[in-house]
């Protein structure tokens, strides 16, 4: 199914096809093109979101077994065709006024999603709407990363709490900065933290390493993301100070479930998503050049295990490399590591390939052999 995501392609495709078969029409305004719409024929079309007057409505719903999805009444672009940026998801932020992440874009949805009963939506309405801005996020992930090498594309994984300009978040701010000049794409769960470490590191590509020490030391003013307001107000000044190489980009994945923890705008590509569970498989699966995992609890050790199941039942093409970074904290204070190491070796997971270490220089060495 061809998708059509702008009023350009339209106004050049549609003259040289009298009838459009299985076409997917996503987040146009139709009235401007209702002459050439009218003149085509369509044919088990689906037309997500866009705005037609009722001529080309009654028009297409007469003929051909289309179907239209209208637009619904929530605060959230249902049928986005792109992922967010900085820019789109803190819309209405401003620096010299760090209150204003009240009311941005971000802020408004998640609202709305707590009112409408959070991770159990009190609707079919409501919940029918998140399914399909979910759906278009996985499309538009999809399209974005559809031009960069599988094995070239690595996640980061970690816990939120991970301070500011500690020892370990440094450290995955290097293993992101290297990889990414490198030219591979680094993703995380887009939240604070190992997270935002690993777009900062993508950030700082192609700058000395004094620059990302001077942008950590103005990051770890707020250490946390608690107060919101600063953790931003410090994320966007560094943003402004150090601006980044336009040829290098990162993609968080957060989620609105932790929407209390706000995503980085380091991360040149959002894909937030309402289902969590939907976020973190696809996260994992996209990571085919392996995850690299910094301490954390739950969160991460949920990941730990997902990765590993799919690695063990190839779900994804094939098994990547899981790579632990903090060697005491994976083998004594969580000996997650020892016990995947232990299972492998008595043939209880299959298909993992392991490493760990204390270096970023190491845990970039082990990304790197991966082929």
């Amino acid at each position: 199914m061809h998708e059509y995501e702008s009023l350009k392609e339209i106004r050049t495709e549609l003259p040289r096809m009298p009838l459009v078969q299985k076409g997917c029409f996503q987040n146009l305004d139709l009235s401007k093109v209702e002459k050439l719409v009218l003149q085509t024929k369509f044919k088990e079309c689906i037309f997500l979101g866009c705005k037609m007057n009722k001529g080309i409505r009654n028009y297409l719903l007469d003929t051909g077994k289309n179907i239209i999805f209208p637009k619904m009444n929530v605060p959230f672009k249902m049928y986005t065709s792109k992922l967010y940026t900085s820019k789109t998801i803190y819309k209405g932020y401003k620096l010299d006024d760090p209150s204003s992440y009240q009311s941005t874009y971000d802020k408004k949805v998640y609202d709305h999603y707590i009112t409408h009963g959070g991770a159990e939506p009190h609707t079919i309405y409501q919940s029918l709407a998140r399914r399909i801005h979910d759906h278009s996020i996985t499309d538009a992930l999809t399209d974005f990363t559809r031009k960069f090498d599988p094995k070239k594309m690595v996640a980061i994984m970690g816990g939120h709490g991970l301070k500011r300009g500690s020892k370990d978040y440094k450290s995955v701010c290097l293993i992101a900065k290297e990889l990414t000049e490198k030219g591979y794409l680094l993703l995380s769960g887009g939240g604070p933290g190992a997270m935002e470490a690993t777009h900062v590191g993508a950030w700082f590509a192609d700058r000395k390493i004094k620059d990302l020490n001077a942008g950590i030391k103005i990051l770890k003013t707020c250490p946390s993301y608690k107060p919101q307001e600063d953790w931003l107000r410090t994320s966007f000044e560094v943003m402004k100070q150090f601006p980044r190489n336009k040829k290098y980009e990162s993609i968080g994945i957060p989620t609105w479930l932790y929407g209390h923890e706000p995503p980085t705008p380091f991360a040149t590509r959002i894909a937030k998503y309402f289902a969590n569970s939907v976020r973190e498989e696809g996260l994992l699966a996209i990571a085919k050049g392996g995850v690299i995992y910094s301490p954390g609890s739950a969160g991460t050790m949920q990941e730990i295990f997902q990765d590993a199941c799919q690695n063990h039942y190839v779900s994804y093409e094939h098994p990547s490399p899981m790579v632990f970074l903090n060697t005491k904290y994976w083998k004594e204070t969580i000996p997650v590591y020892t016990f995947l190491d232990a299972m492998k070796k008595k043939g209880k997971y299959k298909n993992l390939i392991l490493s760990i270490s204390d270096q970023p220089t190491e845990v970039v060495k082990q990304i790197l052999e991966f082929k």
